[in-house]
């Protein structure tokens, strides 16, 4: 009789608490076959994992984040991208430094763990670029109880750290316009009339990164 395969150990990795806590959430009726270990924001895994789990919300690939820090990382058994990006340089770039898997967040929650498990059991798993869909039931962002989409919001956040529109534009893949025209979008949801205001709103509702760590993280039950 084959013994049961122990549950994939990850660490959720972001900047922002309500995004790893998200996650975590969304992966908790799967707790039979994920375990969430550790929630990271802006610290290094210190646990051993066979998985850390980066979601890119509002850190972009393209912003030169240095998987090769992750990768090089003993307590990391594999590296995977979480993402709505799907630039094939982005994807390149990421299997050139060596990540295990590149994954939508579109994917359903159960996909999620299927992709995950294969990686644990030594798959490369890149998610097939699709038409950009809604988010994955269960996840969270910061803005969303206020309308925000969660495209809107990864670009307030960016907004709320001081970058400017031609930053936006190059970190997301989006042309100068469609940066505007998000902005113009997310400035009326939120009632700001100026980049200031917009920044201000920001800060005031969770959009400014965090720094710690949360070394054990357990579901309601």
């Amino acid at each position: 009789m084959t013994a049961p395969t122990a549950p994939v150990r990850i660490a959720l990795i972001d900047d922002y608490d309500v995004v790893v806590y998200g996650l975590a959430h969304m992966l908790a009726p799967f707790r039979d076959r994920v375990e969430v270990v550790e929630l990271d924001i802006k610290e290094p895994v210190s646990v051993d994992v066979d998985i850390a789990l980066y979601d890119t919300f509002a850190q972009p690939e393209s912003d030169r984040y240095d998987f090769r820090t992750l990768l090089g990382n003993p307590h990391a058994g594999k590296v995977v991208i979480y993402t709505w990006s799907f630039d094939a340089a982005l994807v390149a770039a990421a299997r050139r430094q060596g990540v295990h898997g590149y994954l939508a967040k579109s994917l359903p929650a159960g996909h999620l763990v299927d992709a995950l498990e294969a990686v644990r059991d030594g798959e490369t798993v890149i998610s097939v670029p699709q038409k950009r869909v809604n988010s994955t039931p269960g996840l969270d962002w910061p803005g969303r109880d206020q309308g925000l989409t969660d495209r809107e919001s990864e670009i307030l956040a960016l907004i709320t750290q001081g970058r400017s529109n031609a930053e936006i534009a190059a970190l997301s893949y989006l042309s100068p316009n469609t940066v505007k025209s998000y902005i113009r979008t997310i400035y009326r949801k939120i009632g700001a009339g100026s980049r200031t205001q917009a920044v201000l709103w920001g800060v005031n509702h969770g959009f400014a990164p965090s720094g710690h760590r949360i070394d054990t993280w357990q579901p309601a039950t």
